[in-house]
């Protein structure tokens, strides 16, 4: 009954398991919790696919997944059966056994490797609570269970996803580092779980009997949806800034106390782990096409050949040898069928697959250490994640870039800004940052990188306070002394403009409206005169604000973790003191905006006003220091970008806990912010808000920061009339300052607030919670009750952000349009800015034509009315397309979503196809894969998606090859991508480069297997003519299985490796070279090509031999070494680069085969029954015959390719070839009129060669200078 009862437990746990996840603590007393708990996966982790016992069969069977590998097993299997066997069974073992035991060889490794890793990370030691001892004992990772609690300290990693339940910070929160996971470096904040004890004291697992409730593992990083239950029946919801997920490092805290909810393969962490990506390329598909074909001659020539046979049985009369005269001749044709399959098998290449793999490996190898892919300042090199997909590199026809991060840096500068209407230029800025554009370049060059003068702090000061740690971070990047006396003189000029403080000239006119906070005397004139009102004081003062608070930015010091910022020190005036200067001037910065207007001036006493002043100037000269030491850690460089700039105006975020901001403002001092609310960015909103409570008026506020394609329209809807004017002038004049920042191509923001009512706020809140504690429809719930709060918003300005682009970019987007690549930019910038950014990139030409308005009004109403709008617009492009200019086409996501639907796609497709360029704007990550998918769909043409952040990685995806660029927003990007480089520059050599040699190699490597192959076996078939059709050889059986396993298969991997069709030098010099590799119809001259020479090697040896009583080995003897030489002459030919490793390669392959064969005819007396190959080879290579049949069957088999070769290239010369031409008669042109310089001033050398010389002619001097 016991046991019944137990099943019966165990299925309905595995049944509730299906629904949600229940974790208690590993000691509770519930035995079907407990049983529940053991369901779950433990901690330990593998990654291997093999083990012990499965590796032979599991190994065998997804090698058997090729067709190639079943059809030789099957041939091998064949030779077996005695009816149609053509040789030594034993013997058709080797190649496939050998092909089966390499690959098998390189699985073993490959796993190996992965065994040693996870057999490491298993073995770690972690503290986990043991109810029994009543303390935190050591366990391996491995033996770590859902629902232990763990216990870590500073700078150690998280074993598993584990619910923070306590953190030494009094405040009830812990920082980790998420570089492991995503490759982001910057801090994140982590909270304690609502509804526990205070945190700072010791916290005691027995008190612990709350329940979790959560969703099941799933891979999304950012999501976490449950509530956790507390014994007193209150449930508080949970979130993702709850979970410390698996590989994430501690940082900044001392002690965290967690526990576990997700263990092993469930974490979050090993379910992104899906490892190197593999995908086809295109080329192994037209490969799998040649094989068919290769398959279609083979069974030609085997049914030729059984035809052949039982035709030669039928007509026999009176046979002088034996003959099995009980078989019908139409069996006997079919035992020759499958005979010849045996004996002609060697046309399907075995030893193809095999030798792309190594090629492939050995591309990336010089991909991978390829210094020009390097990049010096990140220290990083290219990555190639995707194995199998090196060739496609080469045959890139369109290219899909991001713009932000990367055509750009994507390290954002405070450019300028506007307020209350008034744009505030900051021109140092601008001279400031047209230098550093200037001299970036020089700086490029110097071996001082701006990493190492201006952002080598920007890690170090991590992790000082965690005393407990043995390595923390300032051991493994803190710069010496010495390091940096050396690299001060050289950086400092480049680099003071915008360093890692991204330090900010304030601009003069607002600074003095500023000042009028700390100067009373001069507020009063001010204002009396009407030059500066206090309600634009309180938008600039409120402005500020935002740009300080409005962020998720986390702040440390070189001296402080971020939790002991907040006792940097006291305010400077006492609350009290604040609240009696704003009574007596009556001065209302941060409630102005509600009311809209001005509120009356009063006198005041200026002697108190001017003592709290001169006390605020005085203290926070003394502090400055401490202000520059504040170090941002910010989630993107926009946010890091506008606290630098609330800085540079001191205001200053100081600390951030999960219930304050401490803030320091200009003529305020430090005052400490509740924090009540964080309303995160996402993309459906395209904003982010943060709820305060402030700290002199007691009032609910919301700041709110976003595009202003949103923020503009969430204006106030209901005002007094005064103050809808006020607010309709402001609107209006930041309208025409955000066109101009984008017609700059700054990135723009705006800037709110909302004071709501506090029934509003009320109401507000309940909603808020129960989204938060929602488990269902979590999500949904949360946006909508952002969406809710963020309504009739004041806009307080705007602000505009450079972003630099990358050096070179113009050049690599020109190039690549000379190569034929069509390049798109898809981005989520306004169409101003992306039509700056592409002017500035060279996508777009002054002549060019823009078909932006085309697109915003006739593509609409067209669209509207369902009709063929686009066509008709289409039409007029084609009817221009004469013209020099090019047109380029504009589309905002709203269009585009129009032109994705499925009746309006061909009309989209041809539009843009008649366009020299295509710049999506405001378009969403959807959008963007969605564009990819179309045009590589339906055009069937290649593409390439480049991006670097989180919002490229769909498109990436989706791409033929998918290239991630490790910048400045973390690693999705590289994670997702096939290969990963550092900056946009790169581009052009790998793929006009590296891409255009992969693909010329492989290419030409698979057709030269492909010619061997149809060579070797028509010598074999054209014997058959003389042998009865019987499947007899004329050479013994080792040397037919060896002839392409081993003595021609070492020469096509070098070829495939080192062969450069073309300098790389002239390849970036003429990008036209780029499509020029493969001729559609090669197959076909290449299969026609081997026939020839077969003929060629067959028939000059038995012409020679004829009428002779020869032997079958000794005829096959120079037809074999006849084949291998012109086999490897033709590589010689073929190639376009020989070096002595070539040569040396050559050498071996051809010595390998007459040691071979000399040792096997010397020494092996019955190895190849029934025939005798004793003194043979010896024979026929002590006859001067052998080497004249040898180099006459060379000569006539090579003769017609080298002669047509030279015709070509006299009456089509290739790109290549005129290139080379040109070069050899300009250096040729050079020489001569040098040497008639020297000749016409070696006459006493009465002309000094020098700039002023004016007897030097002009030519001359051109050729000097």
């Amino acid at each position: 009954m016991y046991s019944f009862e137990r099943l019966f437990r165990l299925h309905s746990g595995k049944e509730h398991l299906r629904k949600k996840r229940i974790v208690v603590p590993h000691s509770t007393e519930d035995e079907e919790l407990s049983e529940l708990l053991k369901l779950y996966k433990g901690n330990k982790i593998r990654t291997t696919k093999y083990s012990l016992l499965s590796f032979l069969p599991k190994n065998l069977f997804e090698q058997l997944h090729r067709f190639a590998n079943v059809y030789f097993i099957f041939l091998a299997a064949l030779n077996f059966v005695p009816v149609v066997e053509a040789f030594q069974p034993e013997i058709s073992l080797i190649p496939i056994i050998l092909v089966l035991s390499v690959t098998a060889v390189k699985d073993i490794w490959e796993d190996y490797c992965r065994f040693k890793v996870d057999h490491l990370i298993n073995r770690l030691l972690c503290h986990v609570y043991c109810s029994t001892q009543k303390t935190y004992v050591d366990k391996c990772w491995m033996d770590v269970r859902v629902g232990d609690f763990v216990r870590l300290s500073c700078n150690e990693i998280i074993p598993a996803d584990m619910l923070l339940l306590y953190s030494s910070d009094p405040r009830g929160v812990c920082y980790i580092e998420t570089a492991n996971l995503d490759g982001e470096t910057n801090l994140k904040q982590r909270e304690v779980v609502s509804g526990l004890p205070l945190q700072g004291v010791e916290f005691t697992p027995e008190s612990f009997c709350s329940r979790i409730e959560c969703e099941n593992p799933k891979n999304d990083l950012s999501r976490f949806r449950g509530y956790i239950e507390h014994s007193s029946g209150v449930r508080i919801g949970l979130q993702s800034s709850n979970l410390l997920l698996r590989s994430c490092t501690i940082r900044n805290t001392e002690t965290v106390i967690g526990i576990v909810v997700y263990a092993g393969h469930e974490t979050k962490a090993m379910m992104n782990n899906s490892g190197p990506r593999y995908k086809r390329s295109q080329l192994e598909k037209r490969l799998n096409m040649d094989i068919l074909w290769c398959v279609v001659l083979l069974i030609i020539m085997c049914l030729s050949a059984a035809i052949g046979h039982g035709l030669w049985l039928k007509n026999l009369n009176d046979p002088v040898f034996q003959v099995d005269d009980e078989t019908s001749p139409a069996l006997a044709g079919f035992y020759v069928f499958w005979t010849m399959i045996i004996v002609l098998q060697v046309l399907i290449p075995i030893s193809l697959y095999v030798s792309i793999e190594v090629v492939k490996l050995g591309q990336i190898y010089f991909i991978h250490n390829d210094l020009a892919l390097y990049n010096e300042q990140l220290d990083s090199r290219i990555q190639c994640r995707a194995l199998n997909i090196t060739e496609d590199l080469g045959q890139i026809q369109y290219l899909f870039s991001d713009k932000t991060g990367t055509l750009t840096e994507n390290k954002m500068v405070f450019r300028r800004c506007s307020i209350y209407g008034v744009e505030y230029p900051h021109e140092e800025n601008g001279r400031r940052l047209e230098v550093y554009e200037a001299e970036k370049n020089e700086a490029a060059g110097q071996s001082v990188t701006l990493k190492s003068g201006c952002s080598g702090k920007s890690l170090s000061y991590r992790s000082l306070s965690c005393n407990r740690s043995s390595v923390s971070l300032h051991t493994l990047t803190a710069e010496s002394a010495e390091e940096d006396d050396q690299v001060s003189s050289h950086v400092q000029p480049r680099t003071n403009a915008f360093c890692s403080r991204m330090e900010v000239v304030p601009d003069p006119q607002l600074v003095r409206k500023l000042k009028l906070l700390c100067s009373p005397v001069v507020h009063l004139s001010d204002c009396s005169s009407g030059n500066t009102s206090t309600l634009e004081l309180s938008y600039i003062t409120d402005f500020f604000l935002a740009l300080a608070i409005c962020n998720t930015v986390v702040v440390s010091s070189p001296s402080q973790s971020p939790h002991e910022a907040s006792e940097i020190r006291t305010p400077l005036k006492s609350l009290e003191e604040i609240k009696q200067m704003f009574q007596r001037f009556s001065f209302a910065p941060f409630s102005a905006l509600t009311s809209h207007s001005p509120p009356q001036i009063k006198d005041s006493p200026q002697s108190r006003a001017s003592r709290l002043f001169t006390r605020e100037e005085t203290e926070m000269d003394s502090d400055g220091d401490t202000h520059s030491e504040l170090l941002y850690e910010a989630e993107s460089p926009d946010e890091a970008a506008l606290v630098h700039a609330a800085q540079a105006y001191c205001c200053t975020l100081r600390c951030r806990t999960a219930e304050s901001l401490l803030v320091d403002l200009p003529g305020l001092g430090s005052l400490a912010v509740p924090l009540l609310h964080i309303l995160p960015f996402d993309s459906n909103r395209k904003r982010m808000s943060v709820v305060v409570r402030h700290p002199l008026t007691g009032q609910v506020v919301v700041y709110t920061k976003g595009a202003d394609s949103v923020i503009m329209d969430l204006g106030p809807k209901h005002s007094a009339e005064h103050a809808q004017e006020i607010y309709s002038h402001i609107r209006e004049q930041t309208q025409k300052h955000l066109d101009s920042y984008a017609r700059e191509g700054l990135r723009t923001l705006c800037i709110a607030k909302k004071v709501p009512l506090l029934e509003e706020y009320d109401v507000w809140l309940k909603d808020q919670l129960l989204a938060e504690s929602s488990i269902e429809n979590r999500e949904e719930l949360l946006l909508a009750s952002a969406e809710r709060l963020e309504t009739n918003l004041t806009l307080l300005g705007t602000t505009g952000i450079v972003d630099r682009l990358q050096e070179e970019v113009p050049e690599t987007i020109e190039t690549l349009q000379r190569a034929g690549i069509k390049v798109w930019v898809l981005t989520g910038d306004k169409q101003e800015t992306a039509i700056n950014i592409a002017y500035a990139c060279k996508l777009l030409h002054a002549n060019d034509q823009l078909l932006t308005q085309i697109v915003k009004c006739e593509f609409y109403s067209d669209l509207l009315k369902k009709h063929q709008g686009m066509t008709d617009l289409t039409a007029r492009v084609e009817s221009s397309l004469g013209s020099v200019a090019g047109f380029i086409l504009v589309i905002d996501g709203r269009t585009l979503n129009w032109a994705l639907q499925e009746e309006l796609k061909s009309n989209f497709l041809e539009l843009t196809c008649r366009c020299k360029a295509v710049i999506c704007c405001r378009s969403t990550p959807l959008q963007k894969s969605q564009v990819v998918q179309l045009i590589r769909d339906q055009l069937g043409v290649m593409t390439l998606a480049v991006g670097d952040g989180a919002n490229d990685v769909s498109m990436i995806q989706v791409a033929d090859v998918g290239i991630g660029i490790s910048g400045q927003e973390g690693m999705q990007a590289v994670m997702s991508s096939d290969f990963a480089i550092s900056r946009f520059k790169h581009l052009s050599k790998l793929l006009l480069v590296h891409g255009h040699w992969c693909y010329s190699r492989l290419a030409n490597m698979i057709l030269y297997f492909i010619y061997k192959n149809v060579m070797y076996v028509n010598l074999l078939f054209w014997y058959q003519f003389f042998c009865g059709f019987s499947g007899s050889v004329m050479t013994n059986s080792w040397v037919l299985i060896f002839f392409n396993l081993i003595f021609t298969s070492i020469p096509p991997l070098i070829y495939g490796i080192l062969d450069q069709d073309t300098p790389a030098d002239t390849l970036m010099e003429q990008p036209e070279l780029y499509q020029a590799v493969y001729v559609p119809n090669m197959f076909w001259i290449t299969v026609l090509d081997a026939f020839y020479q077969s003929l060629v090697c067959f028939f000059v040896p038995y012409f020679a031999f004829a009428g002779s009583d020869v032997g079958e080995l000794s005829f096959g003897s120079p037809i074999n070494t006849s084949a291998l030489l012109i086999i490897l002459l033709h590589q010689v030919i073929e190639s376009k680069t020989l070096t002595w490793i070539h040569i040396l390669v050559l050498v071996l392959s051809g010595s390998s085969y007459f040691g071979f064969v000399l040792l096997f005819s010397v020494l092996c007396v019955t190895c190849s029954p029934p025939t005798n190959p004793l003194g043979v080879e010896t024979l026929q290579m002590s006859q001067p015959l052998f080497y004249i049949i040898c180099i006459l069957t060379i000569v006539m088999a090579l003769l017609p390719r080298l002669l047509l070769r030279a015709l070509h290239n006299t009456l089509h010369p290739s790109a290549v070839l005129k290139s080379d031409q040109m070069d050899r008669m300009n250096a040729e042109k050079y020489s001569r009129r040098m040497l008639c310089w020297t000749r016409s001033h070696s006459r006493g050398n009465r002309l000094s060669v020098c700039a002023d010389n004016a007897g030097l002619e002009p030519s001359v001097a051109e050729v000097v200078s």
